[in-house]
């Protein structure tokens, strides 16, 4: 019997869990923003203006697919009632304008906190915070009859947002206490996280559109760092999509946020102003070391195999950020993926991450020809290997909350190519994996 005949009977018996994201959404995203970026590289369009259209030619193909295509609007998950006739206003304005009311106070509350903290109004950040200004009135305006409709729709309209609004009015009595603190925790995720995302994407979409063609096919050298420049432009603008729609006709609306300390601590340590990586900070691993170009100079094979491999990471990175198609968040449960990348590990953006660090970084050298200094850049870039290991555990802490999420991780650590191979040096043997989409 060959191995394609053993491996068959297993594939049968043990399916891969469903995706809720279908492979198309993100592909569509990705068409639609490699025809922006071709046209922009072609017309010189290198500015904020065309990150922002970026965006858009992301965006607008995954919803087109999402609602055309897959009727994710119909998913039970959203918790929208399409088959019935529409709750009277009479019956749900009253919820609306409550719920109106605490959606505000969400917004001036966030608006607040980027009024208070410096590193908003400095550097990158400018950015982002003109950006928001500029769509806070259309926000506030649109919100209005957004509520209204979607509330005649749902089958519970009473949420953390209208929880919030009672509080503001004053009004008193019997309602679900947990979902005020959901609803804090996940505006909390989305407020942080998107400013930080907006801030960086006209220079990821620079590095991408503004390098000439002759000097990016000079060399292999600079055709990989080109690669890497794209891969993560893919990156910031699919995952800052995945911020801004975060909404229930979609069913990309975050169903919950992390409710632990340590899951919090392990994320946000790994962003500014937090960071802890960055340079001076506790964890910055780069005192006296150099790029792997510096220290592979004079052996171009190698380089470029190094080069080559840097590229494949990083795509792997960004693969696993377009998985999410309009449903990337940090700190959230948005639904489950078990396509792509994640049908063969449950963490690839981390996986490859690290190793892109290691590999691009090569710790255990130093231009110092100092032991001090190549044992504690290898013991800290380790440190950071392990708080994304502590970050990865504390995601599955919250999501395992989900039978879905328990059923996934339970197909991966039998079937899943990583986890087997890591079984495997462990002595472990287990059935046949299933490949990947």
């Amino acid at each position: 019997m060959n191995a394609e005949a053993k491996i068959a009977p297993e594939l049968r018996r043990n399916p891969r869990p469903a995706s809720a994201v279908s492979t198309m959404v993100g592909v569509a995203g990705l068409v639609g923003l490699l025809l922006w970026a071709g046209i922009s590289r072609s017309f010189g369009f290198v500015g904020p203006g065309a990150a922002l259209c970026a965006l858009l030619a992301c965006g607008i193909p995954m919803i087109a697919w999402s609602l055309g295509v897959d009727k994710v609007h119909r998913n039970p998950t959203t918790g929208i009632d399409w088959d019935g006739p529409p709750r009277p206003l009479s019956e749900s304005l009253d919820v609306s304008l409550v719920k109106i009311a605490g959606l505000w106070a969400t917004w001036a509350a966030i608006a607040f906190a980027y009024c208070l903290g410096r590193w908003y109004w400095d550097g990158q950040y400018l950015f982002s915070m003109q950006v928001l200004s500029y769509a806070a009135v259309p926000l506030l305006v649109l919100s209005i009859p957004y509520v209204i409709w979607i509330d005649r729709r749902l089958t519970e309209p009473r949420d953390g947002a209208w929880q919030l609004g009672r509080m503001i009015i004053g009004r008193s009595g019997t309602s679900d206490r947990d979902l005020l603190p959901e609803h804090l925790r996940s505006w909390t995720v989305k407020g942080f996280f998107l400013a930080f995302m907006i801030s960086i994407v006209p220079g990821n979409w620079h590095e991408t559109i503004a390098p000439v063609a002759a000097d990016i096919a000079a060399n292999p050298i600079n055709l990989s760092r080109w690669l890497i420049s794209a891969m993560f432009m893919i990156d910031v603008c699919f995952a800052t999509v995945g911020y801004v729609l975060t909404m229930k006709p979609l069913d990309a609306h975050i169903r919950s946020a992390n409710p632990y300390a340590a899951g919090w601590m392990a994320a946000l340590i790994c962003y500014p102003p937090f960071i802890l990586m960055g340079d001076g900070g506790p964890l910055d691993y780069h005192y006296g070391t150099a790029e792997w170009t510096y220290w592979l100079d004079g052996s171009p094979l190698a380089m470029a195999l190094i080069g080559f491999v840097l590229v494949f990471l990083t795509a792997v990175y960004a693969w696993a950020t377009m998985a999410f198609g309009l449903r990337f968040s940090n700190l959230t449960h948005r639904g489950i993926l078990t396509h792509g990348p994640y049908a063969w590990t449950k963490h690839p953006a981390y996986v490859s991450k690290n190793l892109f660090w290691w590999l691009s970084t090569l710790p255990f050298f130093a231009t110092t020809g100092s032991l001090t200094d190549i044992v504690r850049n290898t013991s800290v870039l380790a440190i950071v290997t392990g708080v994304y290991y502590w970050r990865a555990r504390t995601e599955e802490q919250h999501l395992s909350a989900d039978p879905h999420y328990r059923e996934y991780a339970e197909w991966m650590e039998q079937h899943g190519p990583l986890p087997r191979l890591i079984n495997r040096f462990r002595g472990r043997r287990g059935p046949f994996p299933v490949p990947a989409e």
